[in-house]
């Protein structure tokens, strides 16, 4: 033992002086973690794991058991929010002299990481639902398909709650690598195959843009802490100016990129045509809300300090996008293949152009501007995906996805047209959907509100133009069909028309009655507009 005494010294004296300052005022190094602030991510992730142990055993015709089991656990992780309703927990904070700030926790269960981690699961519980019969019938590996849907979903939901550039960061890749996958989910699909190379090396610029961005921000500050790197930009010494400036251009690219913002918008076409039309729906919901929620922490709570770079930036970017992605949209033919995920994928790369004008509004309003941002993330969340859960129970028999396809919808199947007109109304903000039009106000208003009156013109302009597609598509649901569509279908590979499975219709029925609830009372949405997410 006295031999051994000089090499266990120098790792036993730290727990031994932690020990001794219990029971004392010395700061304990040791910390207790909130589970149930962390429950909704924790659940998510466990359930994956689970699900890729129990692939090993469970027989080939039991794999749609693996399915209802991670629908199960997005529902139980979604249940868990509502003990948290409150908003005030935080933990995994920093401990010991000199560290007492309170504010400098890696994980904040806010009211604003709880709105949107509601997103994030819902929107997981719904492509869950749409997924349990596609990868049946499109044979894709059940067991690795739903880890990688789950882990990804556990990585959107730890970001909002993340408070500082590592956490982002980490949370960031976790739920964008497994999506990469699901983008090639389709074995041997030549488009699926490049849809996810070409997201992968885009997505992997962006984060080593992004990560060279945060170690700028870390040479000039000394911390990754959000809320300490906002006080320390503030008193930032002249000669890392530049330095800093740079830090924040830079970790604002991988944020931007998951975003869709132009110019970092090109890889939305091709990937939403490659992948699985379930994952499509994925990555325009639940991939916008990760990169909204990165754009949002670091602006607003992180660089405030620089608002001047980063304002009048995003106010471009938010034109640029919304613009490119509407005038985009307008070019898809009737009756190309896959024209409708096109026009679905060119018109969430012009929501986000809408989404980003009340973050850089924040810019000069005040960070109560972002309330609508989450608004609007909540409108385009439901119905946006209920468009998908339409465009999937279409694709059951005429699988070449055209917009031709939906010509007649309403003779063949009332209730799913309504549901699909319903949806684009939303999104184009006429009656009777309410909710897509009192969305749009309250994001034109925080332009108006911050001064950035071009930018509410460039926007109002853009409405005006969506509103053709969107328009064009809900008429063709309720024209004649043509008289020879049977054998045009039979020619181009449509299939007999079968039974809706019941999990579509359930994907249907939730996006639906979400966005009536929403659109009949708008204040349980909007009343986010009107005051801050974040605590003072």
């Amino acid at each position: 033992m006295t031999v051994l005494q000089p090499l266990v010294q120098p790792f036993v004296q730290p727990l031994v002086t932690v020990a001794a300052g219990a029971g004392t005022d010395t700061p304990s190094l040791v910390q207790s973690v909130d589970w149930l602030a962390i429950a909704p991510v924790v659940i998510t992730a466990a359930v994956g794991l689970l699900v890729l142990v129990l692939d090993l055993f469970v027989p080939e015709h039991r794999k749609p058991l693996l399915g209802w089991i991670s629908v199960a656990g997005l529902a139980a992780a979604t249940a868990t929010l509502l003990p948290l309703r409150a908003g005030d927990r935080t933990t995994f904070c920093l401990t010991g002299p000199g560290t007492s700030d309170p504010a400098a926790c890696s994980y904040a269960a806010d009211h604003f990481a709880l709105v949107v981690q509601f997103l994030v699961l819902g929107g997981a519980l719904v492509t869950a639902l749409l997924s349990v019969t596609a990868v049946r019938e499109a044979r894709m590996p059940a067991g690795e398909y739903w880890f990688l849907l789950l882990s990804s979903a556990a990585g959107a939901a730890l970001l909002p709650a993340s408070r500082d550039l590592a956490t982002l960061i980490v949370a960031l890749e976790v739920a964008s690598l497994p999506a990469f996958a699901l983008v090639g989910m389709r074995r041997g699909d030549r488009l699926s195959s490049e849809a996810a190379l070409k997201f992968f090396l885009s997505s992997v610029t962006a984060t080593a843009v992004s990560l060279m961005g945060v170690s700028f921000v870390y040479a000039a500050t000394g911390s990754l802490h959000l809320t300490q790197v906002a006080d320390r930009l503030g008193h930032v010494p002249g000669q890392l100016d530049t330095l800093a400036m740079a830090g924040v251009a830079l970790t604002l690219v991988g944020f931007a990129f998951k975003t869709a913002a132009v110019p970092f918008h090109f890889w939305v076409p091709d990937t939403y045509v490659g992948a699985p039309l379930p994952v499509a729906g994925y990555l325009s919901v639940i991939g916008k809300a990760v990169g909204f929620t990165g754009l949002i922490l670091v602006t607003v709570i992180a660089f405030p300090a620089y608002s001047d770079v980063w304002g009048p930036a995003l106010a471009v970017l938010a034109a640029l996008t919304m613009t490119l992605g509407n005038a985009a949209a307008l070019r898809q033919s009737a009756d190309r293949p896959n024209g409708a995920v096109r026009l679905l994928a060119w018109s969430s790369v012009g929501q986000a152009g809408y989404l980003l004008v009340p973050i850089a509004a924040a810019a000069y309003a005040g960070r109560d501007q972002i309330g609508s941002t989450v608004a609007y993330a909540l409108m385009y969340a439901a119905v946006n995906l209920g468009a998908f859960s339409v465009a999937a129970l279409v694709a059951r028999t005429k699988p070449l996805h055209r917009l031709a396809d939906y010509r007649g919808l309403y003779a063949e199947n009332p209730l799913a047209a309504l549901a699909m007109a319903f949806f684009l109304l939303c999104l184009a903000g006429l009656p009777p959907g309410i909710i897509g039009l009192f969305a749009k106000v309250t994001v034109f208003r925080s332009a108006v509100d911050a001064g950035l009156g071009w930018l509410a013109v460039v926007m109002a302009v853009n409405v005006v133009v969506a509103l053709y597609y969107y328009l064009r598509w809900t008429a063709l649901l309720f024209r004649t069909p043509e008289a020879d569509a049977a054998q045009e279908g039979a020619q181009e590979g449509a299939q007999p028309r079968t039974r809706t499975p019941w999990p579509v219709t359930v994907a249907i029925v939730l996006t639906a009655a979400t966005a009536l609830v929403l659109s009949g009372a708008p204040q349980l949405i909007l009343r986010f507009a009107t005051g801050s997410l974040f605590p003072l």
